[in-house]
């Protein structure tokens, strides 16, 4: 045999594509909890899209990319009157829902936030409804969505629950890439093969580096990310069904797959050994877990990690508040994925900057006793220097417990803790929050507050009688489930 040749067999799929495909395909959701959770994660979703909407710097990138363009069957973006096509409706739909950093979030060895997905769910389903009930047809109904969510929610989030992107420094939007593919493919009608052949050009895709995430260079890309990825899926998913040819080996093949090129922690100069050599990890089967136990950002329009951080500082804002000049030192003890995302001095640049920076998220409701989107903005930031008197004095420390439950299955902590000193030898009480309200521990504190957060999001964009209408309908999972798509997404047009 030749040894200056390639021995072309082409091979079956990879097993982990064959996995995700039989999941998307074959799987039926059965879990009361999981069909719950999917219409309160819808609710947020929306409201969060419907916030962002009350900003320019994200309303900017809306719209048709050629302005006055007629879509057929357009799919609608909610808060707005644009009726797009339905990859740029996944765009937009997924930038606004992102864009202020306050949708859910899943937390392992990669982090994420699932319900970007919704970007491709929603302007697919809205499209194919109209476009079915304008060919004499049934429509698409809402459970439909619902259950394309749970499915997106799984995808993503074991495939993040042993295997760190981050770590390669690869976004965590890869993700949201491959889950909005296999659903919205599904959508479509796509046959295995169809659907197989979409997950393979996800994977061969280009992906994009976190640089965008952190210091020096974090910036408002990362509001605008997962749309981009959500939206790209659609597209990939349309060229599949158009009969588009698959990648097979595109995860394992010998220098030219993902694995090599991307997913091996080695120098690239060197030649691969065995055991730098990286696979997927999938340690438990696909199922409706990551939707069950997903976590819902309801106080702080902040990055996940420091949520606790944000609650206790709040707790301890009466006790400092009128001392703000006498503080000598503060510390956060903190867990490790905090300290590697989100932990940083220096100057801020941007909204984007700084609501990726621990310190600055723990020092505006020290000093004011909430956290709002608004006090990210440049205006805010600079008519209160003392924000960046307070972060000065702050000391970050790693509890290795804190670092270590983080991931442990039965856990999944995201615990912070504050303590501040003052020039008198005085301190406060060192005030620990382990697990944030929007954990699947707190639920039942933490849903009626959800819904409140959806009914005061829905307020900023809509006259009463509406939110009204919305929110009830909303609240009663078989009425909603059974609703057509389209008249669902009706009721969010402006």
């Amino acid at each position: 045999m030749s040894s200056n040749v390639d021995q072309n067999v082409r091979p079956d799929y990879d097993d982990v594509l064959q996995k995700i495909a039989d999941y998307v395909l074959n799987y039926e959701v059965d879990s009361t909890e999981a069909w719950d959770t999917a219409r309160n994660c819808l609710m947020d979703t929306l409201g969060c899209g419907l916030l962002a909407l009350r900003f320019p710097e994200c309303t900017k990138h809306l719209g048709p990319i050629v302005e006055g363009t007629a879509v057929p069957h357009g799919a609608r973006v909610p808060g707005t009157s644009f009726r797009l096509d339905p990859v740029k409706a996944a765009w937009d739909i997924g930038c606004i829902v992102r864009w202020l950093d306050y949708n859910d979030t899943w937390l392992a060895a990669e982090w994420g936030h699932p319900s970007d997905n919704l970007g491709g769910i929603l302007a697919v389903a809205d499209h194919l409804s109209q476009k079915r009930v304008a060919g004499g047809k049934e429509p698409l109904t809402m459970r439909t969505v619902l259950e394309a969510m749970i499915m997106a929610h799984e995808i993503q989030g074991v495939l993040a629950l042993e295997n760190s992107f981050n770590r390669v420094g690869l976004d965590h939007v890869v993700l949201v890439k491959v889950a909005s593919t296999a659903v919205t493919a599904k959508l479509m009608g796509a046959s295995r093969e169809q659907l197989l052949s979409a997950l393979s050009h996800a994977w061969v895709d280009g992906q994009s580096l976190r640089t965008y995430r952190h210091a020096p260079n974090a910036g408002s890309r990362k509001s605008w990310a997962a749309g981009d990825a959500t939206s790209r899926a659609v597209r990939l998913a349309d060229i599949a069904m158009r009969g588009e040819m698959g990648i097979p080996g595109v995860l394992t093949a010998p220098q030219w797959g993902f694995y090599d090129v991307l997913f091996s922690k080695t120098n690239k100069d060197q030649k691969l050994k065995p055991k730098d050599k990286q696979r997927f990890t999938l340690p438990q089967d696909f199922g409706s877990y990551v939707m069950e136990n997903i976590l819902f950002k309801i106080s702080f329009p902040a990055e996940f990690h420091a949520q606790t951080a944000a609650e206790a500082a709040v707790t301890l804002h009466p006790q400092v508040n009128d001392r703000l000049d006498d503080i000598d030192r503060i510390v956060i003890t903190t867990h490790e994925s905090a300290i590697r995302i989100i932990s940083k001095e220096g100057k801020l640049a941007n909204a984007a900057d700084r609501d990726h920076c621990l310190q600055y998220m723990a020092a505006v409701p020290l000093i004011f006793g909430s956290l709002t989107a608004e006090h990210y903005e440049d205006g805010f930031h600079e008519a209160n220097p003392i924000i960046d008197k307070i972060r000065s004095k702050m000391d970050i420390v790693e509890d290795e417990r804190y670092t270590r439950e983080y991931l442990e299955p039965d856990k999944r902590s995201i615990a912070n803790a504050i303590q501040v000193f003052f020039k008198d030898r005085t301190s406060t009480d060192k005030v620990a929050v382990e697990y944030p309200i929007g954990h699947r521990r707190r639920r039942k504190e933490g849903i009626p507050l959800l819904e409140e957060k959806f009914r005061n999001n829905l307020a900023t964009r809509f006259p009463a009688e509406r939110c009204g209408e919305i929110f009830h309908l909303c609240k009663d999972q078989k009425v909603l489930e059974n609703m057509p798509v389209h008249e669902f997404v009706q009721l969010f047009v402006i």
